[in-house]
């Protein structure tokens, strides 16, 4: 920082992109430790060794994250094989949430589901014996 006329200026920090065209860039493009650096959040520019090390440690996570994905669908396969837990019901959407349904609502033995309206599906008692 600079002491310019009784106030202070931070340096300025610049990036010459390998793309120029700013339009190409998104989102996640430019690692965060190197955004970091650019906004002043750090002091010193992140080295190669630090970028390697930060991007398997996410790759690592995204694997762990998968592994557990993948054994909480097995456990719950599992407890519907077994009865411990009721398989979820099926709702059918019928129309696109925008619009507004026209005509006679048809009373479905299925759930059904449009915009902001919930159709319950239809229940009829068992005759007495």
């Amino acid at each position: 920082m600079q002491l310019t006329a009784g106030r202070l200026v931070r340096a300025k920090r610049m990036v010459v992109a390998a793309n120029p065209n700013e339009y190409e860039y998104i989102e996640g493009s430019i690692p965060m430790e190197w955004d970091a650096w650019i906004r002043g959040r750090r002091k010193e520019p992140p080295s190669v060794e630090e970028l390697l090390k930060n991007d398997s440690y996410r790759e690592h996570i995204k694997l762990k994250a998968k592994e557990v994905d993948e054994k909480e669908l097995a456990l719950q396969a599992k407890e519907y094989e077994e009865g411990l837990v009721a398989t979820p019901a099926k709702t059918v959407a019928k129309g696109h949430a925008a619009t507004t349904s026209f005509g006679k609502q048809e009373i479905s033995e299925d759930p059904t589901s449009t915009a902001n309206t919930f159709q319950p599906g239809s229940w009829m008692p068992n005759p007495k014996k």
